[in-house]
């Protein structure tokens, strides 16, 4: 027992012990001079002038009052907070611990004072107490004052010199840990903001030199490296204007994620991400009915095929934030799919999480999955995606999208699923590769099959998802990042945009209007220009086009639209309650024409036959290939 308690004993710290006893030796000597400095400025110094029956209760309570005041330091922290870090609370225990001192003082002179006599005139306890303030705040904060100074010279060897857009709150949590950090390399050199009212004023010793308008002639000025937006509180097309500016400076660029770290007190450097090209689409992020989402999802049994994928593991993420009854995550790339059953185990511990490997092209482990867990939604997201790869190789594009889409879908109604989700992709419009004549089959199907099972089929329909796995983002970064060039196929290429969240909690919603035979197409916005693009990234990077970074055009690869549509001619459009959700109307099909094309497309595509495009034309008339591009 006598050695346990040995161990546990805190070691003696003479450092500690000394501070603390040379602060009782100065509070001491502060409660002495407060207690007679006062009653002399009652009476201007004149020492003469004080009566007898003024200063002896005060050197009668002197010694009580001394005890008094430490405990009371003592109660309110006085000597156990870390002074090099003192803020507001430390100033309010200071400031409260010196009033309940003079209260006391106040209370305990009486005692001491000549019957029939005052005791001290009435001014000198406010006396007192500014006093007393004053000598506690200036041994205590002396402290953080000093370790400012050191500071302020240990800056002047950092080297990245920083501006900061934004003259608020968010502003002032990152200015002030910059500032009082003993471990960042950056220096604030100069504000930005577009209120006059704050130009020329100071946030931590910082001036706010201008509005937007002098960004770029400041940059210059104070040789600015990185540039932080502190507005979480601005629109995205705010944000993008500013932008617009600061990528002509060739400085880094960062930013906070958004206004709810400012509502959460979570403003820090370490919530400073770097900017992304998706910052400068100009647009406000996509805002769903999370109610109507939560509502379908919350209880049932769900499976999403391609769980792995970008789309798919974004399913999987946001539909296990829905607390589903159970979630199945099935995919045919074990790596993938481990890395999101470890993030969704970390993040939803509560979840039932099933993880499956497989391919949805094997027609018995389909059917088996669907009979062993009986899924009540279907999120069908395992598709061949990357245009260029399925035009070197259609008939896998063939086999995985179509026929899996159709063996997946059969299991679904087979088995009693309620609802079956399908993505698409704008590519399906009057597609002129391999990959989008295939999606525009597998809508086809599932149009079909709503026909004739009670299961609702459905798909929906949007273009490029930036970061996506092969979408052009990441592949500009790694060419950035090898010191270029970045290849661009085309400079007149244009294509829609949206994030993968976005695209995936529209897609939530979606199916939750479903009715059963809809192709749903999401309103992407905006066509970008994919050269527009590029140079934005290679400025946000602080490098600077055509000098830093080149940009080569490689030319359109097969099947590749210089842009890409959302809707057939002849779908027409009906809008739902989300203004960014349309149903395009169903295409009448010839079913036992149909039924027989696919069978003979997949004979084709199951004897390796060189040249499949005429019979995938066939099915879909709206399908233009350049005779060029046929395998040969």
């Amino acid at each position: 027992m006598g050695e346990e308690n040995m161990k546990t004993k805190k070691p003696f710290n003479a450092k500690l012990f000394y501070r603390r006893t040379c602060l009782i030796i100065y509070d001491i000597i502060s409660v002495i001079l407060a207690s007679y400095v006062a009653l002399l400025m009652r009476y201007n110094f004149e020492m003469v002038e004080i009566p007898d029956y003024f200063i002896n209760p005060i050197n009668r309570f002197l010694p009580i009052n001394i005890a008094i005041t430490l405990v009371v330091l003592y109660l309110f922290r006085m000597y156990n907070s870390l002074w090099a870090f003192a803020g507001e609370t430390e100033l309010q225990n200071l400031v409260m611990a010196s009033v309940c001192s003079s209260i006391l003082q106040a209370v305990g002179i009486q005692f001491f004072k000549v019957p029939g006599q005052q005791a001290v005139p009435g001014s000198y306890y406010f006396l007192y107490t500014f006093l007393l303030i004053s000598f506690i705040f200036c041994s205590r904060f002396s402290y953080r004052f000093f370790r400012g100074l050191k500071h302020k010279k240990q800056n002047k060897n950092n080297n990245i010199s920083v501006m900061v857009i934004g003259a608020g709150e968010a502003a002032n949590a990152i200015i002030k840990e910059i500032v009082n950090s003993n471990f960042s390399t950056m220096v604030i050199r100069c504000i930005i903001d577009d209120d006059g009212g704050k130009w020329g004023k100071f946030i931590q010793g910082i001036k706010v030199v201008g509005g937007r308008d002098r960004i770029i002639e400041c940059a210059d000025t104070f040789s600015i490296d990185e540039i932080i937006v502190a507005m979480p509180s601005a629109s995205r097309a705010e944000i993008s204007a500013i932008l617009d500016i600061c990528k002509e400076t060739s400085c880094k660029l960062r930013s906070l994620p958004g206004m709810y770290q400012l509502v959460n007190g979570e403003v820090s450097v370490s919530k400073l991400r770097d900017v992304e090209v998706e910052d400068l689409l100009g647009r406000d992020p996509i805002e769903v009915d999370i109610d109507s989402i939560l509502g379908y999802v919350k209880g049932k049994r769900v499976l999403v095929t391609g769980g792995g994928g970008s789309i798919g593991s974004e399913l999987c993420r946001q539909i296990a934030g829905h607390r589903p009854e159970l979630l199945i995550v099935f995919d045919i790339y074990e790596n993938c799919v481990y890395d999101v059953q470890q993030e969704l185990m970390m993040k939803y511990p509560e979840l039932k999480l099933e993880v499956l490997i497989g391919s949805v092209r094997n027609t018995n482990r389909m059917n088996w999955i669907f009979e062993t867990y009986k899924p009540e939604i279907v999120y069908h997201a395992a598709a061949h995606k990357h245009v260029p790869l399925m035009e070197q190789s259609p008939n896998e594009a063939i086999k995985n999208n179509v026929f899996g889409t159709w063996k997946t879908a059969q299991a679904a109604a087979m088995n009693g699923a309620k609802r079956f989700v399908m993505i698409s992709t704008d590519k399906a419009v009057n597609p002129t590769n391999i990959m989008g004549a295939s999606k525009r089959i597998c809508e086809m199907i599932i149009q079909t099959f709503n026909k004739h099972y009670d299961t609702e089929f459905v798909a929906v329909r949007f273009g490029n998802v930036l970061g996506s796995n092969g979408s052009v983002i990441p592949l500009f970064k790694k060419q950035i990042l090898a010191g270029g060039p970045v290849t661009v196929t085309h400079p007149d290429i244009i294509r829609y945009f949206m994030t993968i969240p976005e695209a995936v909690s529209l897609v939530l919603q979606a199916g939750a209007y479903c009715k059963g035979g809809e192709i749903f197409v999401l309103d992407m916005g905006k066509p970008v220009k994919i050269l527009d693009l590029a140079k934005n990234l290679i400025r946000l990077s602080g490098y600077r086009v055509g000098e830093d970074i080149q940009i080569e055009f490689t030319g359109l690869r097969p099947g590749e639209k210089l842009y890409e549509e959302l809707l057939m001619d002849e779908e027409g459009l009906t809008e739902t309650a989300n203004k960014l959700i349309h149903i395009g109307k169903p295409i009448e099909i010839d079913e036992m024409k149909f039924f027989v094309q696919l069978k003979e497309l997949k004979e084709a595509t199951k004897n390796e036959e060189d040249d499949i495009r005429p019979l995938v034309q066939a099915i879909v008339p709206t399908y233009h290939y350049a005779q060029s591009d046929a395998q040969k």
